[in-house]
């Protein structure tokens, strides 16, 4: 019986809101969720930017990846946005901010650790090759005119989300290979 008045009192609320010219396909459950405000909802963290705020023109396209949020968007030369979740540099320290651009682009990339990560870690390997599972470059890279920074894949997907990267911007293998497929070398860069 409850359930009937309910669902009375939201007809008769969006019928009062269609007669108000206001049509709302949505509107009951609009309704419904202003009711049930006791409800916690899931709202994203990501912060969307909009590239006029750090470049002049689109160029060859535009990469903004924000290490604060943890989201990477990605501008095409014609005004396309996507954006992604990431990894981002575990402590600031390894974080480098800024402009850069897209140098090279690479499938299925080796990896070797920079002379620092081997410094901090001298247990690691000095190469895995590009296809092994193992490693930590995923299935494309997009590399940085900054040496040692690129915008990759990982196999790793727990890390995505999270500070977990010794210096690098991780995508899902399935969203970096949407990126590589669309941000030619030139891609305008901003880290922040």
């Amino acid at each position: 019986m409850a359930e009937q008045a309910y669902i009375l009192i939201d007809r008769r609320r969006f019928v009062a809101v269609a007669a108000g010219g206001m049509v709302a396909l949505a509107a009951p459950s609009i309704l419904r969720a202003q009711e049930a405000s006791s409800v916690r909802r899931n709202v994203s963290s990501f912060r969307m930017h909009d590239w006029r705020d750090h470049f002049d023109t689109l160029g060859k396209g535009i990469i903004i990846s924000d290490t604060t949020t943890k989201a990477l968007q990605h501008w095409t030369a014609d005004g396309e946005m996507r954006i992604y979740p990431t990894s981002v540099p575990q402590t600031d320290e390894l974080t480098k901010r800024g402009y850069t651009e897209v140098v090279e682009k690479r499938e299925n990339p080796s990896w070797a650790p920079t002379p620092s990560m081997r410094e901090r870690n001298p247990e690691w390997p000095a190469l895995i090759a590009g296809g092994d599972p193992d490693n930590p470059l995923g299935t494309r890279a997009l590399y940085l005119s900054w040496q040692y920074y690129r915008i990759h894949g990982t196999q790793d997907t727990r890390k995505i989300g999270r500070r977990s990267s010794n210096g690098c911007i991780g995508l899902y293998n399935e969203q970096i290979e949407e990126v590589y497929g669309r941000a030619p070398i030139g891609t305008q860069v901003k880290l922040i």
